[in-house]
């Protein structure tokens, strides 16, 4: 297993291992903001493919946000982690409390990324979705059940590192998964890179206004 310098170096090497999706009809890259976006940047370079945001927000325990007890997106999309609910025993009104601050949140990302501009249609697309890594898989699942409400033709998940029990998972409700990295224990995606500092919201519409959404 190898450290990755940053986002930019582990959306290159994803990309290489995409290489098969270079100039495809109907492709779309989408990245969930805001670390995925500078690694889908490259991978939406290297193919040639537009490039959009799909938000979601990690609904973090409350005294400790990194540890996700779930995920929301748009359109009432939420998916719980329940393992870690009940080993915390936390109860209804925490979670609906932090629901709510995190909608908010989802509301300011969405207009401050693409102003009044909508989404891009995903219908009979081939998507390939990207994040700079997977821990316990709730954002990424709420991202997966919106995107699959827009049915597109094929949905891939591309991330440089993930845990494989997590990625067992996600291959039921995927149509492809590539990964750079599958460790057996992983704790933190940050310890995997040499560079893991927090992207801004000014990188993130930078990098998307490379990039003609259409």
């Amino acid at each position: 297993m190898i450290k990755f310098h940053n986002r930019t170096e582990a959306g290159k090497m994803l990309a290489q291992s995409l290489i098969a999706y270079a100039n495809y009809q109907d492709l779309l890259v989408l990245a969930l903001p805001r670390g995925g976006v500078p690694v889908a940047f490259e991978v939406a370079k290297f193919l040639n493919a537009p490039l959009d945001v799909c938000i979601v927000r990690k609904l973090g325990v409350p005294g400790n946000k990194e540890l996700a007890m779930g995920a929301i997106a748009f359109g009432d999309i939420g998916v719980l982690n329940y393992d870690v609910i009940n080993t915390l025993r936390i109860d209804q009104e925490i979670i609906n409390t932090v629901a709510s601050e995190e909608l908010e949140e989802l509301k300011r990302r969405d207009f401050r990324y693409r102003g009044d501009a909508p989404p891009i249609n995903i219908n009979n697309k081939t998507v390939i979705l990207i994040d700079d890594g997977i821990a316990t898989g709730s954002t990424i699942s709420a991202a997966i059940t919106l995107i699959k409400q827009q049915q597109p033709t094929k949905l891939i998940l591309a991330i440089p590192i993930a845990p494989a029990t997590t990625l067992e998972n996600l291959k039921l409700v995927v149509d492809e998964i590539v990964c750079l990295q599958t460790p057996e224990v992983m704790s933190a995606i940050g310890l995997w890179y040499e560079d893991f500092s927090q992207t801004t919201d000014e990188e993130v519409s930078k990098l998307l206004n490379s990039f003609k959404i259409i």
